[in-house]
């Protein structure tokens, strides 16, 4: 049996709107917004860059009993006291981090790590092996598949990956480790 992985977007309307992609997931019924950081799914993986803790077919339970996947859409540059703010409000959401693809939004095409809403929720569904769902929600967007192709490599291997660990291993044979 399919199911579609129920996602989740708090947004904080600290962006353009017209770039906005959780406002045009929303406006597809794709995904669930909330303007309200109280009011967020009780049970679920919070996408967090300082979580610690990488997204991999570990979390997969979860997700098969109905866990949700729940983004932040606000400014980078705001992130740290967003997440902070969340994390307050909504202590059972259980923070996870992304391994890195290359974003190809217009805003930061190219960029490692540096996605856009609906990229982010995308590497989620494709982690969890829920590829259909992740194209069906790059779909309304004229650099989806762009994505897709620009991140071909490294999403296969992590899909394939049978680890949070072994995902975090791989994330170094496509892009530079940094220095510590």
């Amino acid at each position: 049996m399919t199911y579609d992985v129920p996602l989740h977007i708090i947004h904080l309307e600290q962006d353009d709107p017209k770039k906005c992609t959780a406002r045009k997931l929303a406006s597809r019924e794709l995904a669930t917004l909330h303007f309200s950081t109280r009011r967020p799914p009780r049970r679920g993986y919070l996408l967090d860059p300082s979580a610690g803790v990488i997204l991999g077919p570990d979390d997969l339970p979860l997700i098969e009993k109905g866990a949700s996947l729940v983004a932040l859409d606000c400014s980078w540059k705001r992130l740290t006291e967003s997440i902070s703010q969340i994390r307050k409000s909504s202590p059972r959401l259980e923070g996870r981090t992304l391994p890195l693809v290359l974003a190809a939004n217009p805003v930061s095409w190219g960029k490692p790590g540096r996605l856009s809403t609906v990229e982010a929720l995308t590497v989620c569904l494709m982690l969890l092996g829920k590829e259909e769902q992740a194209r069906r929600i790059l779909k309304p967007f004229s650099w989806g598949e762009q994505f897709l192709i620009l991140n071909a490599e490294p999403l296969k291997a992590y899909k394939d990956a049978k680890s949070r660990e072994e995902i975090v291993d791989l994330q170094w044979e496509f892009f530079e480790k940094p220095e510590n």
